[in-house]
């Protein structure tokens, strides 16, 4: 029932790959590191810098780099970067059938949704898991 779109899971994974990084890194780099296309990671890693929570710098020293420290850089703020406002999706179907009080899933959809914004409003890049420290090395 959860299911994140392919650019919210790079935009997730790049961060945490730039959280452990000493110093900035390449879309390619990242790319590679990730097995994923170079194209598709480089407009992700874009649409967080027009956000404002990576910066770019061009040549040989440069590349990618997180714009606030990774304590400060929220899952939620690096959703939104990417997929707009967290908004909370009632029905499964396209349209809903029923008015909502006798739903076959009860509030179980209301409950998990508010379960992943407030996990994802809580949980900070420098809370990440550690697998990512070996990247930096």
């Amino acid at each position: 029932m959860l299911k994140v779109s392919d650019a919210v899971n790079l935009a997730f994974h790049a961060s945490a790959l730039l959280a452990s990084a000493e110093a900035p890194r390449s879309a390619g780099e990242m790319a590679r590191y990730l097995d994923v296309s170079e194209n598709h990671m480089a407009k992700v890693l874009q649409r967080l810098v027009r956000a404002g929570l990576m910066v770019s710098r061009r040549g040989p020293a440069g590349g990618f780099e997180l714009n606030r420290p990774a304590a400060e850089l929220s899952l939620l703020q690096i959703y939104e970067a990417i997929e707009g406002p967290f908004v909370e999706q009632g029905c499964l179907l396209n349209k809903p059938v029923c008015e909502g009080s006798c739903c076959i899933f009860g509030d179980l959809l209301q409950s998990v949704h508010g379960q992943i914004h407030k996990h994802l409003e809580s949980t900070h890049l420098a809370d990440m898991c550690p697998s990512f420290k070996k990247w930096s090395q």
